[in-house]
């Protein structure tokens, strides 16, 4: 089965430490995507968002699941796996932030393998994962003045 990959870059018109929190911290990166994610696990590190922490994600019809944050660096970047649950495997999620010109840059970039092998799964599944970030994170730039 071959791996697939989602890729969103969003410019910023804010500082990077704003929209670094808006989108690590669980519970307003749902509210920015419109799914519901609840924080499970606090981190055992200075933010409650960092390494180890696990949110779960509940967006029907798809049963919920939980992702686990393994890279938590402030203000640069946050990876995520799939730990519990879910119809993906081998999956990975990485936000990287960076400063240009005082303009925050966003890659995010989500790679996964569906765990069954039916035809026309991945396709359905990169759709219904893809369509809720890259619209949240879009609206989300358009409130901070699109550039």
């Amino acid at each position: 089965m071959s791996r697939l990959l989602i890729e969103i870059r969003q410019t910023f018109n804010a500082p990077v430490e704003e929209i670094f929190r808006l989108l690590t911290e669980h519970v307003s990166f749902g509210e920015i995507i419109g799914t519901n994610i609840k924080r499970v696990v606090d981190s055992q590190d200075e933010n409650k968002n960092g390494v180890g922490s696990v949110r779960r994600i509940s967006s029907f019809p798809v049963p919920a699941f939980e992702e686990t944050v393994v890279t938590y660096e402030p203000g640069r970047l946050m990876e995520y796996v799939v730990s519990k649950g879910s119809p993906i495997k081998n999956h990975r999620g990485r936000m990287e932030f960076s400063e240009k010109q005082g303009l925050t840059e966003l890659c995010y970039t989500v790679e996964f393998e569906p765990k069954l092998p039916f035809i026309l799964l991945g396709s359905v599944l990169k759709k219904a994962i893809d369509k809720p970030i890259r619209k949240g994170i879009e609206r989300l730039a358009r409130q901070y003045g699109a550039v």
